[in-house]
């Protein structure tokens, strides 16, 4: 069954939903990552859980509290709306943002996994280097935390590719705006368009099944989580 231009329209949603959102991820989970794999505070454990909760709570309930924070009534809301925004619910840049919270221990989690790896050797020598903190983290830790990033960007774009619960709450269902491959699959079972359903799930599941094979073929699936 060939693919028609709403399939591909969703199609094309999804990837630049799950690149725009790696990348955010990337830039808020790695600090977040570092101070996991290196504080002593003591609010480490309530922020490594505030982190993990989308792993264990259901996507429609995350969903429904985003959808109240940036809803008319919310605090996100009303900031928006007093900048001019508007309402982010029900638009692409509202997705993006139920996304990065959705996604985010799928990647800050093997990030931390990798930075806790490195240990304080490396980083003690390059100090008695004079490398300063930046130095540190930028040529040092980073790169040996390489690994741990390669595996977070793939499960963060992987994971987001494949969001329905948080999607319908936050996005609906609006085509060339909201409605991503997830959707399109709900729809075309809906419309008992199983053959076009078929076609499109087994896109997705063949895609999920080549990370998962790549991940674990190159010993990363083994280090995901502690």
């Amino acid at each position: 069954m060939s693919l028609i231009a709403d399939d591909w329209s969703a199609i094309s949603l999804s990837l630049q939903l799950a690149t725009l959102t790696i990348l955010l991820l990337l830039l808020i989970g790695t600090p977040i990552a570092w101070w996991l794999a290196r504080t002593r505070s003591r609010w480490k454990g309530a922020v490594g859980a505030v982190v993990a909760l989308p792993i264990v709570l259901p996507p429609t309930v995350l969903g429904f509290y985003l959808l109240i924070t940036l809803g008319p009534n919310g605090p996100i809301g009303n900031l928006t709306q007093s900048l001019g925004l508007g309402l982010l619910p029900f638009t692409f840049p509202g997705l993006v943002i139920a996304s990065v919270c959705y996604s985010l221990p799928f990647v800050v989690q093997p990030v931390q996994n990798a930075f806790e790896a490195i240990g304080d050797a490396p980083l003690e020598a390059a100090a008695t280097l004079r490398a300063g903190p930046w130095d540190r983290f930028f040529f040092v830790a980073l790169p040996l935390a390489r690994p741990g990033l390669i595996t977070g960007t793939i499960l963060g774009f992987a994971h987001t590719i494949g969001e329905f619960g948080m999607v319908l709450m936050i996005g609906g269902n609006i085509p060339d705006k909201t409605r991503v491959v997830s959707m399109q699959i709900y729809n075309h079972v809906e419309a008992f368009e199983y053959a076009q359903a078929h076609t499109l799930a087994g896109g997705l599941l063949v895609f999920s099944f080549c990370v998962l094979w790549a991940l674990y073929s190159l010993g990363a699936g083994r280090k995901i989580w502690k």
